[in-house]
């Protein structure tokens, strides 16, 4: 059994796509890996058994597809010019989607699950195309881990809400080191 605690932060993307390519190799090889990450990509492409883990409590196991179909199938996301049209854009998407919209933090991107992605991303640019808005782009995708994340607590995850520094000096010290690394 190996035990790896976020083994990539700080890596470059060489370095990292190198380290995966390890850490298969270890898993191919019979080797149990434990692995803890806050890069859901990561998680997505290295684990065959994912727990999501929220306030320190698990709060969904499962492989990486019984997750994201968990919360619905293919999405339509899109990305438009101004508030306008992001305004506009969001009340055509509402009358499409399975659910909510969501508004990435460019402002600019929006994203809603969907039940028949191919048809509902015609409606929306067909819908769009009429009111004279032509996004910059447009797509359909599968659900990613972070959209899991999200969907399950409501925020994103960020170091400082995953590890609870409390009054453990070697928390507090470890969160510091990753904080001057980031930077």
């Amino acid at each position: 059994v190996l035990f790896l605690d976020e083994p990539t932060t700080g890596l470059d993307p060489r370095s990292r796509l190198a380290l995966w390519d390890v850490i298969r190799s270890l898993a191919d090889e019979g080797t149990t890996v434990l692995l803890t990450t806050q890069y859901l990509e990561e998680a997505d492409q290295l684990a065959d058994h994912i727990s999501v883990i929220d306030g320190g409590k698990v709060i969904a196991e499962g492989t990486t597809n019984e997750l994201k179909n968990s919360i619905g199938g293919a999405r339509i996301e899109l990305s438009v010019d101004s508030e306008e049209e992001v305004a506009l854009a969001r009340v055509i998407l509402s009358g499409i989607g399975s659910s909510d919209v969501i508004v990435a933090p460019d402002g600019r991107t929006l994203t809603v699950p969907v039940d028949n992605a191919p048809a509902a991303l015609a409606a929306a640019l067909g819908e769009l195309g009429a009111r004279g808005v032509v996004p910059l782009d447009a797509g359909m995708r599968r659900p990613t881990l972070d959209d899991v994340f999200l969907q399950l607590t409501g925020h994103a995850a960020t170091a400082d809400e995953t590890a609870d520094d409390g009054d453990n000096p070697k928390l507090k010290k470890r969160a510091r080191r990753e904080r001057k690394a980031a930077n």
